[in-house]
């Protein structure tokens, strides 16, 4: 896999969405609330569309590891999934291996159990829409949760923190080439406008024939334990391989799941 990203590509034009503000960055620490609100929902959660038992890879975002997404991969196998975390440590970027280490635990899975489904988070997604690229015959659908994936890298508040762990520069144009187009496999974008780290105008994915955005309320920290992502996730693993429908977001409400659509 490698190799395959060591092309020299034109850089796509990307727009000069802002980051979060500052306050956004502060609010950050309701993260702990929306995790506490996911136990406190455990069971409604419980009532959400069980999955046929095929293997989810869970992506981590940047600086985290498979400890952080733990409730999620909790959640998911109390719904029926073979939910598996990344294995890989700490996620300090695509540094020299990641990728093609994933790609084989990607290829593993995809023998063992079928066709994978893949939930990131942050930069865990980009990781996501990469692989679903690169091998969509492996690749059930992608879930994203607050990934950005088009806009400038300098639209978040970690831009400069990938560049110190990864040691490589956010503008990558390879990358960019097979991470902002739709990947040819059903992907949802679940994003929150308060999102504190990543603007939320980077992770908005082009609706399509099998491609949609999820709205949340909810912290960029928070997305990986939010009873709100919690149950669009069940909804969207739930869907049968070869008949996948839109999110109906009427059967919650706006208070939870407001249009995506609205005015920009």
């Amino acid at each position: 896999m490698d190799s395959v990203l060591q092309f020299n590509s034109p850089g796509l034009e990307t727009p000069g969405f802002e980051p979060p503000s500052r306050w956004l960055m502060l609010a950050e620490a309701r993260a702990v609330y929306e995790a506490g609100a996911a136990l406190a929902l455990w069971p409604l959660l419980q009532m959400t569309p069980r999955g046929d038992g095929h293997a989810v890879l869970v992506l981590p975002g940047l600086g985290a590891g498979d400890r952080s997404t733990e409730l999620m991969r909790r959640f998911l196998r109390s719904r029926g999934y073979d939910a598996q975390g990344w294995g890989l440590g700490q996620n300090l970027g695509p540094r020299a291996g990641v990728e093609a280490r994933m790609l084989r635990k990607l290829k593993s899975l995809h023998a063992a159990r079928g066709k994978v489904s893949l939930v990131g988070w942050s930069l865990g997604g980009v990781y996501a829409r990469m692989m679903a690229s690169l091998r969509p015959d492996m690749v059930r659908g992608v879930v994203t949760l607050g990934t950005p994936f088009t806009g400038s890298p300098r639209a978040t508040r970690a831009w400069h923190i990938y560049e110190k762990v990864s040691g490589q520069p956010a503008e990558d144009s390879a990358r960019r080439q097979l991470v902002t187009p739709t990947p040819p496999v059903p992907t949802t974008s679940i994003f929150s406008r308060t999102d504190g780290v990543v603007s939320w105008r980077c992770s908005v994915e082009q609706p399509g024939a099998a491609a949609e955005n999820i709205e949340v309320l909810a912290s960029h920290l928070g997305l990986g334990a939010h009873p709100a992502v919690f149950y669009a996730l069940a909804d969207r693993l739930a869907q049968p391989q070869d008949a996948w429908r839109p999110f109906d977001r009427s059967r919650i409400g706006a208070w939870v799941f407001p249009d995506p659509a609205r005015a920009q």
